[in-house]
């Protein structure tokens, strides 16, 4: 299938996250090319970009090559998101539209159906919109990006666990909307934060022998004590 050269970037990041391409493991501009369909030049800049985000690096007489994280990384990555995303909530009910809330709303109401029928699948992807759309909301082009890799390197990094009662998270979700709605900054900060830190006590680092998407993290850093984080 042919993919549109603009696309190319995104194809490869998804590839990555999807575990296509194992950890450390090389990315020639040729095969990738051929892969997608388009020339090398867009590919080369896909691995430039991919590179500044920290999926791809360059090793001598290597060329680029699928990143290995370490622990340390990871731990950084969800610190970070403890404090990115309830900036971005804080800035959401100061500038969100309704056109954001409606969406919001939507996926709330969407997610609590999909909770008490019990739909795992369904919820995962339905809370990557929901906080995708509240990352709009904040009105802040550079946050949204930023919470977006943030977003897919966690993905690419951790398994996460389904939470034991998904009608609780939702109503978490709920009420991010509704101090949203209100305008009621501070709120929204407080109830996103004590929302992720809760989310984040589901995550586990992929850890595991073979090319799959379990392939090792390597561990350059002490091990992480996973459950003393908080986010």
């Amino acid at each position: 299938m042919r993919i549109p050269a603009h696309s190319v970037c995104t194809a490869i990041r998804d590839d990555i996250v999807a575990g296509v391409y194992e950890r450390g493991s090389r990315l020639t501009e040729e095969l990738l090319a051929r892969r997608y369909g388009v020339s090398r030049v867009p590919v080369r800049e896909a691995l430039r970009t991919l590179e500044a985000e920290g999926f791809v690096v360059t090793r001598r007489h290597a060329g680029a090559c699928v990143a290995e994280p370490t622990e340390q990384e990871g731990a950084d990555l969800l610190e970070m998101r403890m404090l990115l995303e309830p900036l971005g909530a804080s800035r959401a009910a100061q500038r969100r539209t309704e056109a954001h809330l409606k969406v919001l709303r939507g996926l709330v109401r969407l997610g609590q159906e999909r909770a008490r029928r019990g739909n795992s699948e369904d919820l995962r992807s339905l809370g990557g919109w929901f906080h995708e759309t509240l990352a709009q909301a904040s009105g802040s082009p550079a946050l949204t990006s930023m919470l977006t890799q943030l977003r897919h390197k966690i993905a690419w990094m951790f398994v996460v666990d389904a939470p034991a009662d998904p009608a609780d998270s939702w109503a978490e979700h709920g009420a991010i909307v509704d101090a949203v709605a209100r305008g009621d900054s501070e709120r929204a900060r407080a109830v996103t934060a004590l929302h992720t830190e809760r989310a984040t006590t589901a995550h586990r680092l992929r850890f595991g022998a073979g090319g799959d998407r379990s392939d090792r993290v390597r561990n350059s850093q002490p091990p992480v004590n996973m459950s003393g984080l908080r986010h």
